[in-house]
């Protein structure tokens, strides 16, 4: 759905009035005597108890027309913006239940309210989003078509380019949606490198490593999860350079690209075996954020990193048993091969801290089912080995209201992944603390660069929807992220 700003108000498109409970001088100017008397009389009567959003239906002339008058309270504290784009969200089901298909939105005082209005219009966006590209016979018709912004500010291109600007990690959400939704057998790790072809029409350098170049490197902890398919590995480096000093070392993010996981020969059940496509949620998010990046030319350096495997049973498939040697040196007994995803993360955490020397390192992974037994689906979990970078990543959290919540990281944790034929195994064979041991098994190959890692496994699909999302893949963790670099790196 395509924002546009116009001077003019039209009689064709339904217009939606949003005010500023916080800012009540106000003059409507361009629209007719009927809706300005109608706005008077609903911001005389506002008690905050009434509802927020209305619809009235009036005449003019031999016409019956509607109006839609939107209520806000924002007065621009950090834990508004949320809140304001939740809102956003619900103003677009409303309008698309009532069956509007052209919409004029026009914001009082405008140029006074515009981080309202880049708010609002990044909620109502972020729910426009729909996969239905292989629907056919019952493919539901879009109702809102065109979104048209109505400014009577004589510099409208400022508001615009204000206002949109803040919009670019709805692209970003949009294309790690794109990827979570893509079915597994038209989404395998070469086609999720096609498909990030558009980061290099914004600028992002991408490299990409065949089996060849894996296997040459040592990355035999990540080939052995992929071995199982005829879908060969795949990992993709993607470079963003934002910063005057180039050679400034980068702050680096890193997914989990797992695109199907049947848990291999530890094979999972068959009930809910179909959400396995977006097991590589991970590394969907961290091409969302370098799409973001270029989308609003950040000022920082930064690298995107993520592992493509397919985790298949067949013949040739790594056995539970079977001990790997990872990029590292260090041998991991995999006692359970449907624990993968670390097995994959290993290798690639590994290779980014040797080679780039990264000012910081974030992985994001669908990692463990215990993190949705811990935190359920609102909460992703956070572990790190460095309390400013947390302290960091809670803040945006906040502020995005994309939910982290830090779990421990202990020593006593860390000896349950001891093995007494290998440097360590990839699961303890015990059933507490899951995720943690999960992450304590990360921890053995960052080293001492700061880190942290993201367990979004309860948070990259929602089966019954959220403020922002329809059913399907949230794109989780891109808009979260986009603060943390915006905030503290450009």
């Amino acid at each position: 759905m395509k924002i546009t700003f116009e001077k003019k108000k039209t009689d064709n498109d339904h217009l939606v009035i949003v005010y500023n409970r916080n800012f009540k001088n106000y003059k409507a100017q361009q629209i007719l005597p009927e809706e300005n008397q109608i706005l008077k009389s609903a911001v005389a009567r506002d008690n905050k108890l009434n509802e927020a959003i209305e619809t009235f239906h009036f005449r003019h002339k031999n016409d019956i027309k509607s109006l839609t008058i939107v209520k806000v309270d924002f007065s621009g504290n950090p834990d508004e913006f949320s809140k304001t784009e939740a809102y956003g969200g619900k103003l677009f089901s409303f309008l698309e239940r009532k069956g509007f298909s052209k919409i004029l939105m026009m914001f009082i005082h405008l140029s006074e309210n515009k981080e309202l209005a880049s708010s609002l219009l990044n909620g109502f966006s972020l729910k426009s989003y729909r996969f239905d590209k292989y629907k056919v016979k019952t493919k539901k018709k879009v109702n809102i078509q065109t979104l048209k912004i109505l400014d009577l500010n004589n510099d409208i291109s400022k508001n615009q380019r204000d206002i949109l600007t803040n919009g670019k990690a709805v692209k970003g959400v949009f294309l790690t949606r794109d990827l979570v939704s893509e079915p597994a057998n038209i989404l395998f790790p070469q086609k999720f490198v096609e498909i990030c072809n558009v980061l290099k029409k914004v600028g992002v350098s991408v490299e990409v490593f065949d089996e060849k170049k894996l296997r040459s490197l040592g990355m035999l902890a990540l080939l052995g999860v992929a071995q199982g398919s005829v879908k060969p590995a795949r990992v993709m480096i993607m470079r963003w350079n934002g910063s005057n000093d180039k050679k400034q070392p980068p702050i680096a993010f890193i997914g989990k690209g797992v695109t199907f996981d049947t848990g291999g020969i530890s094979i999972k059940p068959s009930g809910g075996m179909e959400d396995m496509k977006w097991d590589m949620g991970g590394a969907g998010v961290v091409a969302g954020l370098m799409y973001t990046l270029a989308l609003r030319k950040s000022k920082a350096n930064v690298l995107g990193a993520v592992g493509l495997v397919e985790n298949m049973p067949d013949g040739n498939a790594q056995r539970p048993g079977d001990i790997v040697k990872s990029m590292s040196g260090q041998t991991i007994e995999v006692l359970n091969t449907d624990a993968e995803g670390r097995l994959v993360l290993a290798d690639v955490l590994w290779y980014i801290k040797e080679k780039f020397k990264p000012k910081l390192m974030v992985d994001l992974a669908t990692l463990t089912g215990a993190i949705i037994v811990a935190l359920g689906d609102r909460y992703a979990g956070l572990f790190s080995n460095n309390e400013d970078l947390s302290e960091k990543l809670l803040k945006s959290s906040r502020i995005t209201r994309e939910l982290i919540w830090r779990l421990p990281l202990d020593k006593e944790f860390d000896k349950l992944l001891n093995c007494n034929v290998a440097d360590m195994k990839n699961i303890t064979g015990t059933r507490g603390a899951g995720s943690i041991t999960a992450a304590q098994f990360l921890k053995r190959f960052v080293g001492d660069v700061p880190w942290a890692h993201l367990d979004i496994a309860g948070v990259t699909w929602s089966k019954k929807g959220t403020d922002l999302s329809r059913p399907g893949g949230t794109g989780f963790g891109v808009r979260l992220l986009d603060h943390f670099v915006k905030q503290n790196y450009g």
